[in-house]
């Protein structure tokens, strides 16, 4: 079944070789992987996922997602293999593995967060039985036999006609930029420092302080820079990543279906309380979060995707992308990403650390929240190498009780996507 391009565009066109726009997860587990289960767990799972399988083609100036019967590849290395390629077989998925680490890597305009979910519920249920001889619970697994439904295949954005209009707001002032605020701007290595809590106590400080997970960590981020920089004049705003699926009601949709809530660090707040500051988060998001405001977002968006459908040619949709993607960078000061608890199921047993990574956002920092196993993963992904932020944000950690172990500090590597446009 081919796919027209539509969701996906802007993704497309914002990736570059410095940025590549992908996911890259990378799961330890506690023994080490065994090639041959592994190699038969993917291609058991990509039988699953036939909409993950599928190749960038151009036709009458458009861009499709053809049917790519080649199979996906699996490399043995971490560093993974160039997606869109010949080395991937012209895929836009690609898996690889070394000692106990495997590795997902796909194209972001593919899926998010929650489709790659999908496909590791569904590899880790296939590797772990044959890996250990053991029967899993199949509850809220996609597995092979399954009945798809044209609600995983089926683009809920490109033919939705009731979408209400985007309110047209004041001009957005300037947000912090935290590299030129830091002096970072010839800092180019880009870097993931890589935080782990306690999930039980974690939700507990949460329930103490009116939190959740995304709420919280973009707080105690906001706290930690606005003590960094305590005059700066520009506002301190994080985007919380918001799934837009509920919105659409299209739970079961693959594609690529996020926006964003905008969280303010008001002067005003600065002198509140920590559960005051929590309550005043929550309440932002609940208002960004209903039907009607993500329903906008998806509208905005949609005509973003539309504005460069109908741009001719790929230096012009490039053109455009740029413009929009430097106008969302100037008033966002960093960006927090929660899919939600993996629920990996029985497997999580076998699962020791979990990474999720993404290109850190051009203006700076983006941190990704993973809950596996017991413990929150906090990767943050930055494109300099200054522990800066990542300090002040354990200061922050420590001022309220919070245990946290630093894992590990790792170069950001992010296969590249070879474009066609670059060829």
């Amino acid at each position: 079944m081919e796919q027209k391009l539509f969701t996906e565009l802007r993704s497309l066109y914002v990736t570059t070789k410095e940025s590549p726009n992908e996911i890259r997860i990378r799961i330890r587990m506690r023994d080490l992987i065994d090639s041959n289960i592994f190699r038969r767990a993917v291609d058991t799972t990509m039988k699953r996922y036939p909409y993950f399988c599928v190749e960038l083609q151009k036709k009458n100036g458009q861009y499709v997602f053809a049917e790519n019967h080649r199979p996906v590849v699996i490399t043995n290395s971490l560093h993974g293999v160039e997606l869109n390629s010949d080395a991937s077989n012209y895929h836009m998925i690609a898996f690889c593995w070394q000692d106990n680490w495997i590795i997902l890597d796909v194209f972001h305009g593919l899926t998010d967060g929650t489709g790659a979910y999908e496909v590791l519920r569904t590899l880790l249920y296939y590797y772990c039985s044959e890996r250990y001889n053991v029967r899993l619970k199949e509850e809220s697994i996609r597995l092979v036999g399954d009945e798809i439904s044209e609600d995983e295949w089926i683009d809920p954005v490109t033919n939705r006609s009731n979408l209400p209009l985007t309110r047209r707001n004041e001009e957005m002032s300037d947000a912090l930029n935290l590299v030129a605020s830091a002096g970072l701007e010839n800092d180019r290595r880009h870097t993931v420092y890589s935080i782990a809590v306690s999930e039980s106590e974690f939700m507990r400080f949460n329930v103490d302080n009116d939190g959740s997970p995304g709420t919280m960590v973009s707080l105690l981020l906001s706290r930690a820079i606005a003590n960094l920089f305590p005059d700066a004049k520009d506002t301190i705003r994080i985007t919380l990543c918001v799934n837009q699926r509920n919105a659409l009601n299209a739970p079961l949709a693959h594609q690529s279906l996020v926006g964003g809530a905008m969280l303010e660090y008001k002067d005003e707040m600065r002198d509140w309380s920590l559960q005051k500051q929590g309550t005043a988060y929550r309440g932002m998001v609940f208002a960004q979060t209903i039907e009607e405001e993500v329903l906008m977002g998806v509208a905005s968006m949609k005509g973003i995707n539309g504005l460069l459908l109908s741009k001719e040619s790929d230096r012009e949709r490039l053109e455009v992308a740029s413009y929009i993607n430097s106008i969302a960078n100037r008033v966002i000061t960093a960006t927090v990403s929660y899919v939600g608890k993996a629920n990996y199921q029985e497997a999580e047993q076998y699962i020791r650390d979990f990474r999720a990574w993404t290109s850190s956002a051009s203006n700076g920092l983006t941190v990704e929240i993973s809950a596996v196993n017991g413990k929150f993963t906090l990767d943050f992904l930055q494109n300099f190498s200054s522990p800066i932020f990542v300090n002040a944000f354990l200061k922050e950690l420590e001022k309220n009780g919070i245990v946290y172990d630093l894992q590990d500090v790792n170069e950001l590597e992010l296969p590249n996507i070879k474009l066609p446009w670059t060829e």
